[in-house]
């Protein structure tokens, strides 16, 4: 059976499994990519103690799937893999997978790096940072905006 290209889970991943099966059939890859995303103990509302994810089933992996054949329209890819956790996560845990091949690793880290600016932007989750002052919804940032921007994507509009 052919592994999904998009998997929203609340499971941990194994970042080297991914990425040997990301390429271990196509002798034509020359690079891959990838970015891990982890809970830091730092967030804009003081020390993070814990922090939970939720999202919209099917909706968000509907969502993230059409940014993946977008990335396939801009970069010379073969191949892609994100994982998204979802749920209660620890300090340090893994949150997200991003891992791409192509035959040279110009397109697979500028790929790698637009669909993270797009899973920041546009993807359908919601986090909630825990902190010795209680939880809270995190907001969205400029910054992250900008970052999608300059791939020419405005947010709310990844058509």
């Amino acid at each position: 059976m052919a592994r999904p290209t998009v998997s929203i889970q609340q499971a941990d991943f194994d970042v080297g499994a991914e990425v040997l099966a990301l390429h271990a059939d196509d002798a034509g890859v020359g690079a891959v990519a990838s970015f891990v995303g982890t809970v830091r103990d730092r967030g804009d509302g003081g020390a993070v103690q814990a922090m939970e994810l939720e999202h919209y089933p099917g909706m968000t992996e509907r969502a993230i799937e059409s940014m993946v054949e977008q990335a396939r329209a801009r970069f010379n890819i073969r191949g892609v893999r994100v994982i998204h956790r979802v749920g209660p996560l620890a300090l340090q845990d893994q949150i997200v997978l991003v891992a791409v091949s192509s035959t040279h690793r110009h397109d697979a880290f500028q790929a790698c790096e637009f669909l993270m600016d797009y899973l920041k932007t546009q993807a359908p989750f919601w986090k909630k940072e825990t902190t010795a002052d209680g939880s809270h919804w995190v907001d969205a940032r400029q910054a992250d905006d900008a970052a999608l921007a300059r791939w020419g994507v405005t947010v709310g509009n990844v058509a």
